[in-house]
């Protein structure tokens, strides 16, 4: 399963939850996906942290992802995403990520899959795709983490995005210089 492997091999970083739905063999996880690991720091192999993340990540699967949602800082990293999990992609699996540095939504089409491109600079991926799906807290009333992304993936299978398709290299040739907002200590 993948999200197992991916603990097992230190892919899943500042974890929130990594916890099994009320559907057995179903786990779901939130946190940060690591797109580019860091190097190793000393001779007893610890790693730095990770060059490059996938933030706030929602994850679902079973032998296969099933959701994937999060945020990324350069839509040039959508390629670098599916190199290293396409092999664990489902073929029915549901894609919606946030991207700081495009200027338009759009849907692309990766090794099959429809992922659903959303420009966003500042903001919480997790929040977002409930504001885009327009789901309420009552949605996941007495819900666990865990299968809050359950209802999560059964509203994306009804979703339909009325964003334009466009081909990948369209998406990235037309990447704007905007930056992640963060902010320090006050």
């Amino acid at each position: 399963m993948p999200l197992q492997l991916f603990k097992e091999e230190g892919l899943l970083f500042n974890t929130n939850f990594l916890d099994q739905t009320s559907t057995s063999g179903l786990y779901a996880y939130r946190g940060e996906l690591v797109l580019v690991e860091g190097e190793i720091a000393d001779e007893k192999g610890h790693t730095k942290p990770p060059v490059e993340v996938m933030r706030g990540a929602v994850l679902l699967g079973d032998e296969k992802l099933k959701l994937l949602v999060g945020s990324i800082d350069d839509i040039a990293s959508i390629n670098t995403l599916t190199e290293k999990y396409k092999d664990l992609f489902s073929p029915e699996m549901k894609a919606l990520l946030y991207v700081v540095n495009i200027e338009s939504p759009a849907q692309v089409e990766i090794e099959g899959i429809t992922f659903v491109l959303i420009p966003l600079v500042q903001g919480v991926p997790w929040n977002e795709v409930i504001d885009e799906l327009a789901l309420e807290k009552s949605d996941f009333k007495g819900q666990s983490s865990a299968d809050k992304l359950v209802t999560l993936l059964d509203e994306l299978k009804s979703y339909k995005p009325k964003y334009p398709t466009a081909p990948l290299a369209d998406v990235i040739a037309g990447a704007t210089d905007v930056k992640r907002e963060g902010w320090g200590a006050v």
